[in-house]
């Protein structure tokens, strides 16, 4: 299916539909999905309203992946919810956490967001960042690792 989604042309309405059963959820109206759109399951993906996802985004959702209303993700990220474990013996297991992007997040162009990490709401994460820790709300990370490079004054 998600083969066809990227290959194929589709009407918004029709692509809409196939995302949404690659999801399991209705994909709201209010939020786009550019293709190529990249994902292992899907199902284990819940998006908000009024999301805004750029082209070649790839989402590795088996551990989870939450994204709240009003958030944009730039073209090229990635937001990874399964690990392995560092040693030789941990490595052909997996260790799955989940991701939570909060509202009116805006993650640039492709970012990276490692296992487990909660972006907290109105964050901005740089383009190119390799976030591998919480981004604490109304904050810039950039950078990799992503550090804390500005705090957003409303």
């Amino acid at each position: 299916m998600l083969q066809n989604l990227n290959t194929q042309r589709h009407y918004e309405c029709e692509a809409r539909q196939l995302i949404s059963e690659i999801t399991g959820q209705k994909i709201p109206k209010s939020t786009e999905i550019r293709l190529p759109f990249y994902t292992d399951y899907g199902h284990n993906i819940k998006i908000g309203e009024r999301i805004f996802i750029n082209s070649n985004v790839m989402m590795v959702d088996l551990g989870g992946i939450t994204i709240e209303d009003d958030v944009l993700i730039g073209p090229g990220a990635h937001l990874l919810s399964v690990n392995h474990g560092l040693k030789p013996k941990q490595r052909k297991e997996l260790e799955l956490k989940p991701v939570l992007i909060k509202k009116n997040a805006w993650i640039g162009a492709r970012a990276t967001i490692c296992p487990g990490v909660i972006v907290g709401e109105n964050a901005v994460i740089a383009a190119g960042a390799v976030v591998t820790k919480d981004v604490p709300e109304n904050t810039v990370v950039a950078g990799v690792p992503a550090k804390i490079i500005k705090k957003i004054e409303e």
